[in-house]
């Protein structure tokens, strides 16, 4: 059992949670709806989140939860990686945030290190805390979204980073934040069965709204219906916004009002020629950032978005009917996820052919209104991801020994089994 007098010296149970973000909002969106969850449902504990976005600051976190920011890295349209903001070499940026990230671990001495995505953290970055924190029995946890690329691109980009022996040494468990009859992000991955042993489907995150005052300045009438468009973090949204702008642009009479979220990552010019266009339109509107998505999302009859991990979970959460128009590079994510939504009944896809016929988008708007909504659609666990990550926490923050040693064998908490 944990040592509950050791414990409550040093202010309760604390976990440790990286996300390297490099461009989006995906990753720190994700970890932070999970530090919140943490912290609601346990009184003691505190969250300390490292994180490389820049706009980390923009968001409001609850009490005991926090966050370090490490130097920024973005990631280049060819794959390549490059400083944010620092005139240095990447790989100096690197190994400053390596030495942060493990500085942290060390005075933060948290009671569990869940790691977002990247096993070995960016370019290797995690590999030494990983390595430090194994020694002195902290659990370690990988947590996945449901869709992580096509396997076929997947399973060769794992070999490279060499991320079986960390799936294998390091971690304890491996979380898929989804379900695996909707998306299975390690399908034709092959894995040991010492590896499949460790992985639990939790089920998606359910979102709810952020606890705020009254807020006038939301971006459109109270009472007039309204549908959202969405990029997400904005870096690669210019196709969705311009096809959804033509459409207001050729049919002056679609029946709902569009309020454009732009993204904060989305080109500067870019911006300012889609917040000229939308001035021009009498039932659209454009804003470039809304750290409170989730409330401008709940009120909307509608959403059109390209259905990253975040937004799919919002939109199941809220009841939201949705036009996904999901990316198609560089990874098929989007693709995959929205693809398996639409064969159940969830959302409807519009792909992106690269045409972007105006007439087709106009109808998919004028349908979007008459679709299904996703409660329509039972799919059991769906939205208990959330409820499943504070019972896995609390199961290891029960378990974890009080001494440095190895943890002890421990009885799996079944949520949705490897299959």
């Amino acid at each position: 059992m944990l040592n509950q007098a050791s414990t409550a010296s040093r202010g309760g149970p604390r976990v440790l949670i990286y996300s390297h973000d490099t461009l989006g909002l995906g990753h720190l969106r994700r970890c932070r709806a999970i530090a919140h969850s943490l912290v609601e449902r346990n009184r003691d504990l505190s969250v300390l989140i490292l994180s490389g976005s820049p706009i980390i600051g923009s968001f409001d976190f609850k009490a005991r939860v926090d966050f370090v920011r490490v130097p920024g890295v973005i990631k280049l349209r060819n794959g390549e990686y490059t400083s944010l903001n620092l005139h240095i070499d990447i790989q100096q940026t690197l190994d400053i945030r390596a030495s942060i990230i493990r500085h942290t671990a060390e005075a933060f001495r948290p009671d569990l290190f869940l790691v977002d995505k990247e096993p070995l953290g960016l370019r290797g970055e995690v590999a030494d805390t990983l390595a430090m924190l194994k020694a002195k029995g902290v659990p370690l946890v990988l947590g996945l979204r449901d869709v992580m690329d096509d396997p076929a691109l997947l399973e060769p980009e794992w070999k490279r980073k060499n991320v079986l022996p960390a799936l294998r040494d390091f971690y304890d468990d491996i979380w898929i934040y989804g379900l695996p009859q909707l998306c299975d992000p390690l399908t034709g991955i092959t894995l040991p069965r010492s590896v499949k042993r460790k992985i639990s489907y939790t089920g998606y995150l359910h979102r709810t709204l952020p606890d705020l005052p009254a807020r006038p300045g939301l971006p459109t009438a109270p009472n007039e219906p309204y549908i959202v468009v969405t990029t997400g973090g904005g870096g690669d949204g210019e196709a969705l916004i311009d096809w959804v702008l033509r459409a207001y642009e050729f049919d002056r009479n679609l029946p709902h009002r569009a309020i454009l979220v732009l993204g904060p990552f989305m080109q500067p010019e870019m911006q300012g020629e889609f917040l000229q266009r939308a001035q021009r339109l009498p039932k659209v509107e454009a804003i470039t950032f809304d750290a409170h998505l989730e409330t401008l999302m709940a009120g909307a009859v509608g959403v059109v978005a390209m259905g990253g991990y975040n937004t799919f979970c919002e939109i199941l959460s809220f009841n939201k009917r949705a036009i996904i128009v999901p990316r198609m590079s560089p990874r098929l994510e989007q693709y995959i996820r929205a693809s398996q939504a639409q064969e159940l009944g969830l959302v409807a896809m519009l792909p992106d052919d690269g045409k972007r016929d105006v007439r087709q988008m106009a109808a998919a708007l004028r349908r979007l209104p008459a679709q299904s909504r996703p409660s329509e659609i039972v799919v059991p666990g769906l939205l208990d991801g959330l409820d499943n990550v504070n019972r896995l926490v609390g199961r290891w923050l029960t378990e974890r020994p009080a001494t440095d040693a190895a943890p002890a064998p421990r009885q799996r908490l079944s949520v949705v089994p490897s299959r």
